[in-house]
């Protein structure tokens, strides 16, 4: 295992479950109730399942691919270099804007707890702009020196985070404060605007699927990560609808209605000043949580990136503990710039307008991806009702597009020209990657495509994945003949192509070898389930171990009453190998009883598909 691979379950739960838990739940409550009136619970819950298609598609991508850069590469990937250098710089610029603008709205809670703070008579503006700054050097500092540290940061910030809002919930349905009487005219505001409203929270969900921007740093991503990332919205949602329960329940509709401390009102009716502090208090590590999980994330795009060329190889650069220093460093620079120039409302749209953008993105790469026939492409996790919950994704999210204003889509549209440029000018003549999408073309124009490039990628993906130290079998496929046969053909046939192949490898002539097959043959069939045959002869010398493989479409003649052959490992081997051989007989049982192989197997592209598939089952291998 990679020593770079240093964050576990709980760290990628935690950097997930942190980068949703911030003003979505502090200070868009007051506003979605002026919205949607108690209606806005519903809101809540319907934005956390307009989310999951984003979501199973992302966990399928990053399963299938767990690399640096998460959403940047399966969309480089699957809809080409253009489509991602836009999605890298996009999603980095979306989610450090976010991480950015979490320290700013910090302030209605530092308000709270220190009312008259001044930082250097500067007035408030500039004391809650510059603390912010000070966090953002502070939380950049930590990503620097060790993504270990950084992990385990966001466990001791949310973990307490999370105990404060669960006490928050139980503490409010428990006492007598809740009162039905609040909830009356639940739906009055009408479905549609509820459903706008939702549209208005979903953000709050929006830096879950970046997590997988730290594939590259989490242990056994292809599993924790989806499992983290599913978990992560199954709290975080709870907590919200719960929380939105309580804080509609015990809070006046007047003064919930555009506050811009929901939780800390509705915990003053039922704990006093100290509830409203501590929730004040959760609020700003909420927004902490935000900020240094986003820096985690954002940063690996630009550092993957590079590593494609697609920008300065420089930003590639990673310490001796695999942090990726310049990338952490331009994330917090651009972090500071930004909260010390700009403006928040129509900027956290466009943010909004990216990230949508980049989920319509994330649902349309396993569009492609599943319909490419790239062989090598095994995600661990599958999405499930596909095709439907991607098409349902790209629906959702440009409707939701559609809503956000004349200012995000122009500013959206002007990134998207700019990366564009930067594409022509930098990226294209320096990158010629062959992605998902053009096999995809390729396939229907030319159903005899040469193989893509990208399958040898995700074949190498898979080992990395899977752990996988090849042994001597996988040594041996890797160099053995392959023959595919189109047929039908007889016995004699296939013997004869495979004696021709062996024949200088095994230092014996054509005619010997056929007749050893023959011999062989003669004394018992070799076909060890219905279809599925493995011939094996003895032959002179020491040390001579071989195999072929062998495929027939319409089979292999055997006998009129045994079903033809359309599957072979043929194993030659001299008298000294014979132990060997027993546990080649065991590798290829393992093979040929993985889930789904034979249909694989028939279906494959070509020998070099056949030879990957192979190397790629999950299986017992031996010690080396």
């Amino acid at each position: 295992m990679s020593e770079h691979k240093q964050l576990g379950f709980w760290a990628t739960f935690c950097i997930a479950a942190g980068a949703m838990i911030s003003s979505g739940l502090f200070v868009l409550p007051g506003l979605a109730f002026s919205m949607a009136g108690p209606g806005v619970i519903l809101a809540y819950g319907l934005a956390g399942l307009l989310v999951l298609p984003a979501l199973f598609c992302q966990a399928e991508l990053v399963s299938a691919m767990p690399k640096a850069g998460g959403s940047y590469f399966h969309i480089e990937r699957s809809l080409g270099t253009l489509a991602g250098t836009f999605a890298g710089l996009a999603g980095w610029f979306a989610i450090s804007l976010k991480a950015a603008f979490a320290l700013v709205g910090m302030g209605a809670f530092l308000e709270l707890i220190s009312p008259g703070a001044n930082l250097f008579g500067l007035g408030w503006e500039w004391t809650i702009k510059l603390t912010a700054v000070a966090l953002s050097v502070l939380f950049t500092a930590v990503n620097c020196l060790t993504v270990k540290g950084a992990g385990r940061l966001q466990i001791f910030l949310v973990v307490p985070l999370l105990g404060v809002l669960v006490t928050f919930v139980g503490w409010g349905l428990g006492g007598e404060a809740v009162r039905h009487t609040r909830f009356a005219g639940f739906a009055d505001a009408g479905l549609w605007t509820i459903l706008a409203t939702s549209g208005l929270v979903f953000i709050s969900f929006g830096g879950l699927t970046a997590t997988a921007n730290v594939a590259g740093e989490v242990r056994n991503g292809a599993r924790t990560l989806p499992r983290a990332m599913i978990a992560a919205l199954a709290v975080v949602a709870v907590l919200y609808v719960a929380a939105m329960f309580v804080t509609v329940g015990v809070t006046d509709a007047d003064v919930l209605d555009g506050s811009l401390t929901p939780l800390s009102d509705a915990a003053r009716t039922f704990a006093g000043a100290p509830g409203a502090i501590v929730l004040a208090a959760a609020a700003i590590l909420a927004y902490i949580t935000t900020a240094n999980g986003g820096i985690l994330e954002a940063s690996r795009a630009p550092a993957a990136m590079a590593a494609d060329s697609l920008l300065p190889s420089w930003l590639a650069a990673r310490s001796h503990r695999g942090v990726p220093v310049i990338g952490v460093l331009a994330t917090g620079a651009f972090m500071v710039a930004v909260l010390l120039a700009l403006s928040i409302e129509d900027l956290v749209k466009v943010a909004s307008t990216v990230l949508l953008l980049l989920y319509v993105m994330i649902c349309l790469a396993v569009l492609i991806m599943r319909t490419s026939r790239i062989q090598n492409y095994r995600p661990v996790f599958r999405s499930p009702a596909q095709p439907w919950m991607s098409l349902a994704g790209i629906v959702i999210y440009f409707t939701l597009i559609a809503d956000m204003g004349v200012v995000p889509l122009t500013t959206t549209a002007a990134f998207f020209i700019a990366g564009a440029v930067w594409y022509c000018l930098y990226v294209r003549p320096r990158t010629r990657r062959e992605s998902a999408l053009v096999h995809w073309v390729k396939n229907i124009v030319a159903p005899d495509i040469r193989r893509s490039g990208l399958e040898d990628e995700l074949r190498q993906i898979a080992v990395e994945r899977d752990e996988i130290v090849h042994d001597r079998f996988d040594h041996l496929v890797k160099d053995c003949p392959i023959i595919d046969m189109y047929g039908p053909a007889t016995l004699e046939e296939m013997f004869a192509e495979v004696a021709a192949v062996l024949v200088d490898r095994v230092g014996m002539s054509k005619a010997d070898l056929l007749a050893a097959f023959k011999h062989r043959e003669q004394a018992g069939s070799t076909m060890v389930r219905p279809g599925v045959a493995i011939p094996h002869v003895i032959v002179p010398g020491r040390h001579v171990f071989e195999i072929v493989l062998v495929r027939c479409r319409r089979g292999v003649i055997v006998a009129e009453d045994q079903p033809h052959i359309k599957t072979a490992f043929v194993l030659v081997g001299s008298d000294d190998e014979r132990n060997y051989h027993l546990r080649a007989l065991m590798a290829i049982a393992h093979i040929i009883e993985s889930p789904n192989f034979i249909e694989r197997w028939l279906e494959a592209m070509d020998v070099e598909h056949l030879r990957d598939l192979v190397l790629l089952v999950e299986r017992q291998r031996d010690a080396t």
